[in-house]
C-alpha cells in the first residue's frame, strides 16, 4: 500500500504540469501514427511495422512511465518491490525504443543494399518475428533489477526506519534501480552500443545512395532509378532524424547517471535532473512531428484522420478518394518508399 507522498514544491509542480501535457501528445500522436498505418495500405511495409512498433512503445510512456514518474517524482511511500516493478517498466520501454530504432536502420540498410531482392529476404513474417524478439530482449534487459540486481539491501543497510520492517520506502527510480546497473549494464552495455551501430548503419546507408545516384549506369530493378534512391535518401533523413532527436533526447540523463556514479560527491543540481528526465519523455512526443513533416504518406493521411474523422467533414469521400488516389500513384512509383 502506498501513503502519501512528499511536499511538492514549485518546481516539482512545474515539472509535473509539462510532463502531463507530454502524456497527452505522445499517447493522441502515436495512435494516429498507428491508426495511418492501418488506414493507409501504402504505409504497411516492413519499415513501418517497425515504425508502429517505436509508437506503442511510446504510446505506452505516455500512458504508463509519465504516469508512474509523476507519482515517483511526488516521493509517495511504498512497498520497495512495487516501487522496483514501477521503476522496471520505464527501463523496458526504453530498451523497446532503442531496438526499434536499431531494427528500422537494418530494414533501410537492407533496402539499399539489396533492393532487388529485399522483398524476398525481409517478408512481413519476418518482420514481425523480429519486432516480437526486440520486445522480448527490451523485457529481459528491463526486469533483471527485479532479480536482485537493486538497492534492496543498501536500503536495508542504509535506513534506520521501523517503516522497513514492512518493506516500505519513499519511491524513487535511483532508490531502487542499482546505479551500477544503469551505468555498466544498462548503458554501456544496451543503450550506447546500438546506438552507435546505428549511426554506423546510417553512414553507410547515406554511402550507399551517393554511391548509387552518382553511377551513370545502374542496374536496378526500376523505371528510375535515380527517383528511386532518391527517395530512399529522403525517407533514410527523415529516420536519421528520429535517431538524432533519441540521442539528444535520452544522453543527457545516461551522462548524469554516469557523473553520479562515477563521482559521487558532484551534485547535480534538482531542475537539471528535472529537465533530463522531461527531455527523454518529451521525445516520445516528438516522432509523429518528424513523421507529418518530413514523410509525405504520413502527413496526407493525418489531414484525412483529421478532415474525415475528427472535423467529420461532409466532403471526407472525396477527400478519401484522393488519398486512395495517391495510395495507387505511390504504390506504381515504388510503394516502399516515400
Amino acid at each position: 500500500m502506498a501513503e502519501g507522498p512528499e511536499s511538492i514544491s514549485p518546481s516539482l509542480a512545474v515539472y509535473m504540469a509539462a510532463e502531463v501535457v507530454v502524456a497527452v501528445a505522445s499517447v493522441l500522436g502515436n495512435a494516429l501514427v498507428c491508426w495511418a498505418v492501418r488506414l493507409n495500405r501504402a504505409l504497411r511495409d516492413t519499415t513501418f511495422c517497425f515504425v508502429v512498433s517505436l509508437a506503442l512503445a511510446d504510446v505506452a510512456v505516455g500512458s504508463l512511465v509519465i504516469p508512474v514518474a509523476i507519482t515517483i517524482s511526488a516521493g509517495p511511500r511504498t512497498d520497495f518491490h512495487s516501487c522496483l516493478l514501477l521503476s522496471c517498466a520505464m527501463l523496458v520501454l526504453t530498451q523497446s525504443s532503442i531496438l526499434a530504432l536499431l531494427a528500422i536502420a537494418v530494414d533501410r540498410y537492407l533496402h539499399v543494399r539489396i533492393p532487388v531482392s529485399y522483398k524476398r529476404v525481409v517478408t512481413q513474417k519476418r518482420a514481425g518475428a523480429a519486432v516480437i524478439l526486440c520486445w522480448t530482449i527490451s523485457i529481459i534487459v528491463g526486469v533483471i533489477p527485479m532479480f536482485g540486481w537493486n538497492n534492496y539491501n543498501q536500503v536495508i543497510h542504509n535506513e534506520v526506519n521501523s517503516s522497513l520492517k514492512s518493506n516500505i520506502i519513499v519511491c524513487h527510480f535511483e532508490t531502487v534501480i542499482s546505479m551500477d546497473y544503469m551505468v555498466y549494464f544498462n548503458f554501456f552495455g544496451w543503450v550506447l552500443p546500438p546506438l552507435v551501430l546505428i549511426l554506423v548503419i546510417y553512414v553507410e546507408i547515406f554511402h550507399l545512395i551517393r554511391k548509387h545516384l552518382n553511377q551513370k549506369a545502374l542496374s536496378v530493378n526500376t523505371t528510375d532509378p535515380s527517383r528511386y534512391f532518391g527517395k530512399e535518401l529522403k525517407l533514410a533523413k527523415s529516420l536519421a532524424l528520429v535517431l538524432f532527436l533519441f540521442a539528444i533526447c535520452w544522453l543527457p540523463l545516461h551522462i548524469i547517471n554516469c557523473i553520479t556514479f562515477f563521482c559521487p560527491s558532484c551534485k547535480i543540481p534538482v531542475i537539471i535532473m528535472y529537465i533530463a528526465i522531461f527531455l527523454t519523455h518529451g521525445n516520445s512526443a516528438v516522432n509523429p512531428i518528424v513523421y507529418a513533416f518530413r514523410i509525405t504518406k504520413f502527413r496526407l493521411t493525418f489531414l484525412q484522420i483529421w478532415s474525415q474523422y475528427i472535423r467529420c467533414d461532409k466532403n471526407h469521400n472525396h477527400n478519401s478518394n484522393n488519398l486512395s488516389k495517391g495510395e495507387l500513384r505511390a504504390n506504381r512509383e515504388q510503394k516502399t518508399t516515400l
